[in-house]
């Protein structure tokens, strides 16, 4: 269970590199089936079947010279290589080699099988070509000439050599590598419209517009294609049914409104009672307030095309219009190159935020910037001396709606961090919301310093590895 476990662990997770592992494993295996039904089925009995050959040449030899006589056995002796004793460097075995196993498993079978067929006295050695003298390889066998034990040399015989089937494993693991870079190249060609179906999937995540998937590729990826066109294409027609019903709808609210106040304003109420006069104009524009702030939720700002520019000029002048509101943020702006942003939208996240500091901090205001070298990030903090996050879910106070409780705490419609995150979102940045060191809150806002594409959006961020 522990190692099953364990390889869990250390298995790919992405369904390429799981693919290209499995086709690895299959074409491994099969070689390696391959291989051992060929020494099995095939050289094996070719080995033996020359060795048994080999044994009845030298037994019938060895019959000839042990009835040769004693004159005639110096004849003899002058064409063959004929000792009394072994030569140095003469084994029981032939040497081994791991680079060259097939010729190691080759001379092993055929000296095993050698000795089967032979006579238990007649003993075999080998000699290799480094102790020969001459550079030839050999078989000692012990035989008996006029009845006397003699050793003599014959050549190995070619069954006993590497006849070349090294370099046919040698072509089929090439094959069989061929066949891995093959698959390598169909899978990353089948994975291609994935990865383009999981940008297409961020981009939609951050509220950005994918545009249309290709379908000409494999049968189930197209058909994956299609579904995720047809789901985009719902996704924008209900985005646009959404922002034409708030658009009605302030419209529609907006109108009585505008009258209203015209009405207030030409009626005998101000004069008569400038309180409620002015308690009614405070209603007006809280209403009016809430409207805006429903309208910049629906609008996502993925329409507005990204064009490059200075980020820290534009904190710079939502400083100067706080400062003249009486609200002065301390800057510590770093240097950040111009990158490109939706400028509309930039603008609104960070005014959001900053109003967000004044409402809730009061104090202790404060904006810093500066680039991350390592993730080519924009890195934007506002910060204050306020109570701080209370305690609260920093994550549940990015979501619509949500909102910062306590007593005293300014009124609103708890879509301003949600407006702040989705801007971010399709920027391809990220919104944290932290407890400030030394007391307070403060907003760190991440941007990547990408450009956008030929359609006008940004990149989205970069695809986690396997």
């Amino acid at each position: 269970m522990t190692s099953v476990r364990r390889f869990a662990h250390i298995k790919p997770r992405s369904l390429f590199a799981r693919n290209i592992l499995l086709l690895v494993a299959l074409v491994a295996v099969s070689q390696v089936c391959a291989i051992a039904v060929l020494l099995h089925f095939i050289q094996t009995p070719r080995i033996e079947r020359a060795a048994a050959t080999f044994a009845s040449y030298i037994v019938t030899l060895d019959t000839l010279l042990r009835a040769t006589p004693t004159a005639a056995a110096s004849t003899a002796v002058a064409h063959l290589d004929v000792r009394a004793a072994l030569p140095e460097g003469a084994a029981s075995s032939a040497p081994e080699s791991r680079l060259r196993f097939y010729q190691t498993y080759q001379r092993r079978t055929f000296i095993e099988s050698l000795r089967r067929h032979l006579p238990a006295e007649m003993l075999v050695r080998w000699q290799g070509a480094d102790t020969s003298g001459d550079g030839q390889q050999r078989l000692w066998i012990r035989a008996h000439l006029s009845s006397e034990p003699r050793w003599i040399a014959l050549p190995v015989p070619e069954a006993a050599h590497d006849d070349g089937l090294t370099t046919a494993l040698l072509l089929s693991l090439g094959l069989g590598a061929l066949a891995i870079a093959t698959a390598y190249v169909i899978q990353r060609h089948l994975n291609r419209p994935l990865a383009h179906l999981a940008d297409a999937a961020r981009l939609v995540s951050a509220g950005g517009e994918p545009g249309v998937l290709p379908t000409d590729g494999p049968t189930e990826i197209a058909q994956v294609s299609n579904a995720f066109n047809r789901m985009t294409a719902a996704l924008k027609e209900a985005d646009a049914t959404r922002a034409l019903m708030l658009a009605g709808i302030s419209h529609d609210i907006r109108t009585p409104m505008t009258k209203l106040r015209l009405a207030m304003a030409m009626s005998s109420v101000p004069s008569t009672d400038a309180s409620f006069a002015q308690s009614a104009e405070g209603y007006l524009d809280t209403i009016d307030t809430i409207l805006q702030q429903f309208m910049d939720y629906a609008g996502s700002g993925a329409k507005e095309t990204p064009v490059v520019g200075d980020l820290n000029a534009l904190i710079a002048n939502l400083a100067a219009d706080f400062a003249g509101l009486g609200h002065e943020f301390t800057l510590d702006l770093g240097r950040i190159e111009p990158f490109a942003f939706r400028p509309i939208g930039m603008m609104r996240m960070l005014m959001n935020v900053m109003q967000n500091a004044v409402l809730y901090g009061v104090t202790g205001l404060e904006v810093r910037t500066w680039t991350d070298e390592r993730t080519k990030r924009a890195c934007i903090v506002i910060a204050d001396r306020g109570k701080g996050l209370g305690g609260q879910d920093p994550e549940a106070l990015k979501q619509p709606f949500k909102r910062g409780g306590g007593e005293g705490q300014p009124k609103g419609t708890g879509l301003g961090l949600a407006i702040v995150e989705r801007i971010a979102r399709l920027h391809g940045g990220t919104l944290e919301l932290r407890a400030r060191e030394g007391g307070g809150a403060q907003a760190c806002i991440e941007l990547p310093l990408n450009a956008p594409d030929a359609s006008g959006r940004l990149i989205p961020e970069p695809r986690a590895t396997a």
